[in-house]
């Protein structure tokens, strides 16, 4: 055998190790990465939609990588609950590929979305909630099967609520050192955290002993990305900056957003008759996750450590999150495209009111692809070197 084609082999299958090795802790970087998914039904679409740009970037530098491999924490509420389960959940047991791509992701609402969001039989139409929900937790077992809470490519901050016990309950693979009773069935967590009241029916199931009657994540995080920081705070102890892309699923108009055509009226005032004590609890604690952002950044990190990609002006024939024709989620494609052309925009916590900034979205994404890179690659190298070698790019 020739020394080049040695060569060549030696390099080839050194470098195809380095990209198959999964992320090393953070204990070995200089930063915390976060990816966080709002809740939003169908409207999930557009987030799913501006991954794929993130996807493809990262995998320019790595054909073998997915998302999992560049985040540290993936976390999401209700729709984003799902696809942080979806992005995380290993595809076979053993394996360290991710059970969905962004892109795959995107043609599981297009195929899925009808059936989760399928009417009741006419003779059963004035029961409530609106859908029996069966399909999705039928398609959540099939696809999930017995994987578990501690059994995914990376940490997972999932949020939702129980209704009994009137709390919120997070699934967080931070707290299952103290909680095992957290280390659910990553099947049931999905169901918990996308039952949004009056829509879906709250998920009952016992793990570890402890009984849980679970409802949306909406109720306690809609967006939960100061939930994940918070995880990762304690985790840590702030001891490395963080890197956050918080992801929305669009929002109405604004004199749009309280219209008066309401199909769930009846469902609505049936669960809120019901679930009175759990109204007050979600009254008092008013979503500040914004303003609550603030303190991290730039309180504590750099801004440009956040980037928030929002599509502030959803056109109202949209807003709907169960509105599942192929019209409306070819255009859920198309604003989750134009997102990438605008300008990014960040909050002003003290107006509420969003600027631009001087990127575009798919610039300011494909900046955090070259930090997600960096981090990964320092990390690789610091491991490789505490073990008394050498990283693979210095071997040859």
């Amino acid at each position: 055998m020739s020394s080049l084609l040695l060569f060549t082999l030696v390099f080839c299958s050194q470098l195809m190790a380095a990209f198959n090795t999964p992320l090393p802790p953070p204990s070995y970087g200089d930063k915390v990465s976060i990816l966080s998914i709002d809740g939003g039904g169908i409207r999930g679409i557009i987030p799913a939609t501006v991954l794929i740009h993130l996807d493809n970037a990262l995998k320019a530098k790595d054909p073998t990588s997915s998302l999992a491999d560049y985040f540290d924490v993936i976390s999401g509420t209700s729709t984003g609950g799902l696809m942080s389960l979806m992005l995380s959940a290993p595809s076979s047991p053993g394996s360290n590929t991710p059970l969905f791509t962004p892109s795959e992701v995107v043609n599981f609402y297009k195929t899925y979305g009808p059936d989760i969001f399928k009417l009741r039989p006419i003779w059963d139409l004035t029961k409530c909630p609106k859908y029996d929900g069966k399909f999705l937790a039928n398609k959540a077992r099939e696809l999930l099967k017995e994987t578990r809470l501690n059994q995914t490519l990376t940490n997972v901050v999932i949020p939702s609520f129980d209704e009994q016990k009137i709390y919120p309950v997070i699934f967080s693979s931070f707290k299952l050192k103290t909680e095992a009773y957290l280390n659910a069935k990553l099947s049931d967590i999905c169901v918990a955290t996308s039952a949004a009241p009056t829509l879906l029916p709250s998920h009952q199931f016992e793990n570890d002993g402890v009984q849980f009657d679970l409802v949306d994540g909406a109720i306690a995080a809609n967006n939960p990305a100061m939930a994940a920081v918070s995880e990762v705070i304690q985790e840590h102890h702030a001891e490395k900056e963080i890197l956050l892309l918080s992801l929305g699923t669009g929002i109405p108009k604004a004199k749009d957003k309280l219209g008066d055509d309401n199909d769930d009226d009846s469902c609505l005032l049936r669960w809120l008759g019901e679930h009175s004590d759990t109204i007050s609890e979600v009254i008092s604690k008013t979503d500040m996750t914004h303003s609550y952002l603030a303190t991290i950044f730039p309180g504590l990190f750099p801004a440009e450590n956040y980037l928030r990609i929002e599509e502030y002006n959803l056109d109202p024939s949209m807003g709907a999150v169960d509105n599942t024709t192929e019209e409306n989620m070819d255009s859920l494609v198309k604003v989750g495209n134009a997102l990438l052309d605008k300008k990014a925009k960040r909050m002003n916590v003290n107006t509420f009111v969003t600027f631009k900034l001087h990127q575009t979205n798919a610039m300011a994404l494909d900046m955090l692809a070259e930090k997600l890179y960096a981090e990964r690659q320092l990390r690789l190298k610091r491991k490789s070197m505490e073990k008394g070698g050498r990283s693979f790019t210095e071997t040859i």
